[in-house]
């Protein structure tokens, strides 16, 4: 019996980016087994090495995680539908006891919140709630854009955010808070004028630096709600653990290409993180938004679902994400929505908790530190640009690898260049010369090591150019596009 199985957005490069597959089988195992046989570029994605499902991969059957079902043996019936959730990355809200309901709204606040005080859900004792209440912005980026728009919009009383970055031409696509006039500076001052100009009746706490083991505990203590606007695995696994412990509702968001998710973490009695992805994937397994793209408005909806969540869970509302993981693919204009459960055994939310503390997150997530890197020397063969250029200017045979999407490699290309797209690599390297030197690029270095490791395991020597084509064109030849 043939089942559809729904593939995201990461996934597609290697289901010749279809969205949609029909696999046999009568079980989930039996219908996965089919799915990597059609598609075998697709299991290492899906399996580790001992042939067990990653646990950074979520398998559902309609809106049901085989994890609390038969797991791969779950069997399937006519119509059901199988849907893979990667990472990209019930219970009682508890925070609108700490926000202060004693706080008063004078006239100009009450004209300000009106069309608020006619909601009944709302009314004037909601918005106290709201003025009292105190929400952290981890990231003033993409998500945490709209989220402290809004936020700050509906009143909120204390606006904390924590960010180190300075804003860049390339952000002003989605990162809302910050103008052209703005390149080049703190994102935190950029945040700091455009939100008191929003409403200078909001609190502003501001932390330029960036979160870490050592702070986050301290930062987080002053909150009801945290807001998790991370881009990196390392920081959303430290953001969660620091929720769990301190017992701060954490109203999660996360967006790669088209797709988003959203939903509500360590709250009493319901889910965390981990209780959705054990594990975090090996790096550079899943490509980030600077690598794969972001549609502008995507952390537009998903960080106003985050800050619509932040401010329910400060009014007390009964109806949140909490248990429940929203999927929105913003291309077909669909929304989904998962069931989420506490996990038991979680080492963290468990019933016998094995995390007591928050632990070294770069390391969890298998990122070294720069010193250790540097010690260790580069984890594939590297060439620089400079290199690469003198190889040019001497007419040195050699053959360059450009491992990028087509799209890229229309915006700017280095001469010379042949383009295989790394999802299509494995199958294609019967047209890489043999006897020549083989160089491959990206954008910025993160896939073409990839391309060099996968190379390397059928026996291909291959360097890679590290900085990518962007280094290339910073460092070499300005006249090329930079995206």
């Amino acid at each position: 019996m043939a089942h559809r199985v729904l593939i995201p957005t990461p996934l597609r490069p290697y289901t010749s980016q279809q969205e949609t597959v029909d696999a046999e089988g009568g079980t989930v195992g039996e219908v996965l087994s089919s799915l990597t046989t059609q598609y075998s570029d697709l299991r290492r994605h899906l399996y580790a090495d001992d042939g067990k499902l990653r646990h950074f991969v979520n398998v559902y059957v309609n809106d049901d995680d085989i994890r609390y079902l038969e797991r791969d043996a779950t069997k399937l019936k006519p119509g059901d539908v199988i849907s893979i959730v990667p990472s990209v990355a019930g219970g009682a809200p508890g925070p609108a006891a700490a926000a202060d309901r004693s706080a008063e709204l004078s006239n100009a606040e009450i004209q300000r919140y009106s069309r608020h005080l006619i909601l009944p859900e709302v009314g004037i004792d909601g918005q106290k709630r709201i003025k009292g209440g105190r929400v952290l912005c981890i990231g003033a980026g993409g998500l945490g854009s709209p989220a402290a728009l809004y936020l700050a919009a509906a009143g909120i009383g204390t606006l904390g955010v924590v960010d180190f970055d300075n804003v860049d031409e390339s952000n002003l696509q989605r990162q809302i808070l910050h103008g052209t006039p703005d390149v080049g500076r703190s994102k935190l001052q950029s945040a700091r004028d455009r939100l008191t100009a929003i409403n200078p009746e909001v609190h502003l706490e501001t932390y330029e630096t960036r979160l870490t083991s050592a702070n986050a505990l301290e930062l987080f203590k002053g909150y009801d709600v945290i807001l998790d606007g991370t881009d990196n695995f390392a920081t959303r696994y430290l953001v969660n653990d620091a929720c769990v412990l301190l017992k701060k509702p954490n109203a999660y968001g996360s967006i790669f290409r088209f797709e988003g998710q959203a939903s509500d973490f360590a709250t009493v009695g319901g889910p965390c993180y981990r209780c959705l992805y054990p594990e975090p994937p090996p790096p550079g397994l899943v490509p980030s938004c600077a690598e794969g793209g972001v549609l502008g408005v995507l952390p537009g909806v998903i960080g106003t679902i985050q800050a619509t969540e932040a401010l329910k869970l400060i009014l007390g509302a009964g109806s949140t994400l909490v248990g429940r993981l929203l999927l929105y693919d913003a291309w077909t204009m669909k929304f989904r929505e998962l069931k989420l459960r506490r996990d038991p055994a979680c080492p963290i939310c468990g019933d016998h908790p094995s995390i007591k503390g928050l632990i070294d997150y770069e390391e969890f997530c298998g990122v070294a530190p720069a010193q250790t890197k540097a010690a260790a020397g580069p984890a594939v063969p590297e060439t620089t640009v400079e290199e690469l250029k003198a190889r040019v200017d001497a007419k040195k045979p050699f053959f360059l690898l450009d491992v990028r999407e087509p799209h890229e490699f229309q915006i700017s290309r280095i001469a010379g260049s042949t383009l295989i797209p790394l999802g299509q690599l494995p199958s294609r390297t019967n047209e890489l010369p043999s006897g020549q030197e083989i160089i491959v690029h990206c954008k910025t270095g993160v896939r073409s090591a990839r391309a060099v490791t996968l190379l390397k395991e059928k026996g291909i020597e291959a360097k890679n150019l590290k900085g990518g084509i962007v280094a290339w064109i910073d460092k070499v030849d300005p006249s090329l596009a930079k995206y």
